[in-house]
C-alpha cells in the first residue's frame, strides 16, 4: 500500500448572520504538513448559499477565490498563508481551526474532502441546474479540466471598456495574440441576454482596441437546440427564436458555439496560454 500523505486543512464557511451561527461550508483549503503545496477550492453549487441568504454575493466568493489562490501559488512560505487568509476573508466568511488529514494523494484529498464538507450528497431532485447557470458552470468545467481557469479572467467589468455605469460583466477571458472573452448567454427563456450582448459588443469591440491595443474576440456560449420532451417534431417557435439570437449576436460581430464546442474551445485555450 502507497504511503499516505499528511496533510492539514481547513473549511471555509459563510456565516451571514453571527447572532444566529447558522453557516454553510463553501471551500476547502489544503495544504501539504510540509508545505510545498496549497490549494483552496469552493463549491461550484451555491443552492445552499443562496437557500441560506438569498442576498449572498456569490460573485464576491468566486472573485475571493481566484485572489486567494493567485496569492497562495505565490506565496514562498507556509507561514504567511495564514496570516494573508485572515486578511482577505470578511463578508460573513470564516475559516475554521486547523486538522490533520491523511490522503492518498495531495489532489484525491481535496476532492473527498470536497465531497465529505461541503459538496454533500443532497436528496435527488427533479429539477435540473439550467438556465445560465448551467452554461457558467459548463465553460468552468471545461477550462478548469484543461488547467487555464485559474489563469483566465472573471467577471470582467464591460465598463473598463465602454463607460461608467455599464452594468454587464463578461464571464471569463484572457490575452494571447488578441483578447478573447466568454458569456453564457441561455435562449431558455427567451432572447433577451442574447440581445443584450449584441448591443454590448460594439462598444467592447471598440473599448478593447482603445484600452488593452488588441483586437477583441468575443464568444457566446449557448445550449444546443432541444425539443419538448416525449415529442418528435420539431418545435418552430423555439427554433425560429434560437436562429434569430444566434443570427442576431453573429451580425454582431460575436462569434456563438455551444456547450458541445466547449471542450475544443478549452484545449485551444490550453495552447495559446502553454499550459
Amino acid at each position: 500500500m502507497a504511503e499516505r500523505k499528511q496533510c492539514e486543512f481547513q473549511l471555509i464557511r459563510y456565516v451571514p448572520d453571527p447572532v444566529k451561527n447558522e453557516f454553510v461550508n463553501i471551500g476547502v483549503l489544503l495544504r501539504a504538513s510540509a508545505g510545498e503545496q496549497s490549494e483552496l477550492r469552493f463549491t461550484r453549487d451555491w443552492a445552499r448559499v443562496l437557500c441560506l441568504d438569498p442576498d449572498a454575493d456569490t460573485q464576491m466568493f468566486e472573485a475571493l477565490e481566484i485572489e486567494i489562490g493567485q496569492r497562495l501559488r505565490a506565496a514562498d512560505h507556509p507561514k504567511p498563508i495564514m496570516a494573508l487568509l485572515e486578511g482577505s476573508l470578511s463578508n460573513g466568511v470564516q475559516i475554521t481551526e486547523t486538522k490533520g488529514y491523511l490522503a492518498e494523494s495531495f489532489l484525491s484529498g481535496l476532492e473527498d474532502l470536497m465531497r465529505l464538507y461541503v459538496d454533500s450528497p443532497r436528496r435527488e431532485r427533479k429539477q435540473r441546474r439550467g438556465g445560465r447557470a448551467a452554461l457558467v458552470a459548463a465553460m468552468r468545467t471545461h477550462f478548469e479540466a484543461a488547467g487555464v481557469w485559474t489563469l483566465m479572467r472573471k467577471h470582467i467589468a464591460a465598463a473598463s471598456y465602454t463607460r461608467p455605469g455599464d452594468p454587464l460583466r463578461i464571464d471569463c477571458g484572457y490575452r494571447n495574440s488578441k483578447m478573447k472573452m466568454f458569456q453564457a448567454i441561455s435562449l431558455e427563456g427567451g432572447v433577451d441576454e442574447a440581445k443584450l450582448l449584441a448591443f454590448a459588443a460594439p462598444g467592447l469591440i471598440a473599448g478593447v482596441e482603445r484600452v488593452d491595443k488588441t483586437e477583441l474576440e468575443l464568444t457566446a456560449i449557448i445550449e444546443s437546440i432541444g425539443w419538448p420532451e416525449g415529442d418528435s417534431e420539431p418545435d418552430e417557435e423555439r427554433s425560429t427564436r434560437y436562429d434569430y439570437a444566434r443570427e442576431t449576436m453573429e451580425q454582431y460581430e460575436i462569434r456563438v458555439l455551444t456547450t458541445a464546442q466547449l471542450a475544443e474551445v478549452a484545449e485551444t485555450a490550453r495552447v495559446e496560454l502553454k499550459v
